[in-house]
């Protein structure tokens, strides 16, 4: 890539990182957002790779390792089924139609996010839970070995059954983590992630790792209220980012 292109890399991976750190999510969706328009699909999907690892590390860890422990038991069946589902996806990046993939998950997504935003409140029932978790999880997974992106189907669970501040960043920094590591591996072995891009992908961690910082910042300063409105418009965007990057391709 040209020396331009890399430094505008650079500069998304700051950016990625402070949102990230603000809300706890949305790095590689603006990531692979912008890296698509100038990087080749394997280098932007080699890029987010490590920076998403390395800045879920603070995020799941910043309240201690006996918090992120007992998030990741307590959320068990939503890892299991992201991570499953993350290996078998990754497998077919090559063949599986992203279009029709990302379209059928932006609208949904989309849609939820707008009606959480006009008030209407649509919690799972308690009884539903673990089967909700499952489902979104493989789903979330499902999505995630093939473009990167698995957190929407996360917040939407989350976001469902009204988790605090703290226990939502929490959680999406586990499940991200080692979501990320599982990616990381399968491409490791999909060869998406070679000497170059490998390289690529560790650069980019610094930048997103200063902007996570400074986002942090943000986070601690917002209220739960305000806090879950940026999620549910981020969430609106990251779907309609779905459904435009499905349209387009």
């Amino acid at each position: 890539m040209s020396v331009a292109a890399f430094w505008v890399a650079m500069a998304v991976a700051a950016f990625a990182g402070f949102v990230k750190g603000a809300v706890g999510f949305a790095m590689p969706m603006i990531m692979i957002s912008a890296f698509s328009s100038f990087l080749t699909p394997h280098q932007a999907l080699a890029g987010l790779i490590l920076p998403t690892v390395v800045t879920n590390v603070a995020q799941a860890f910043r309240q201690g390792t006996p918090a992120a422990v007992q998030t990741a038991l307590q959320y068990r069946r939503f890892l299991i089924a992201t991570l499953i589902m993350l290996v078998l996806s990754a497998q077919f990046v090559e063949a599986i139609p992203q279009n029709l993939f990302l379209l059928l998950l932006g609208a949904p997504i989309t849609a939820f996010a707008l009606l959480q935003l006009s008030g209407r409140n649509l919690a799972l029932r308690i009884d539903h839970r673990n089967r909700a978790e499952w489902i979104l999880g493989a789903i979330g997974g499902l999505y995630g070995g093939v473009s990167g992106v698995w957190g929407p189907p996360l917040l939407v669970y989350l976001l469902s059954i009204g988790t605090d501040k703290a226990e939502t960043v929490r959680v999406q920094g586990v499940i991200f983590l080692l979501g990320a590591v599982v990616l990381l591996a399968a491409h490791l072995q999909t060869g998406v992630m070679d000497g170059p891009n490998l390289v690529f992908s560790a650069l980019l961690t610094l930048p997103a790792l200063i902007g996570q910082w400074i986002g942090f910042s943000i986070q601690d300063r917002l209220d739960q209220a305000k806090f879950r409105k940026w999620t549910q418009v981020l969430l609106v965007l990251t779907g309609l980012n779905l459904v435009l990057r499905a349209l387009a391709s």
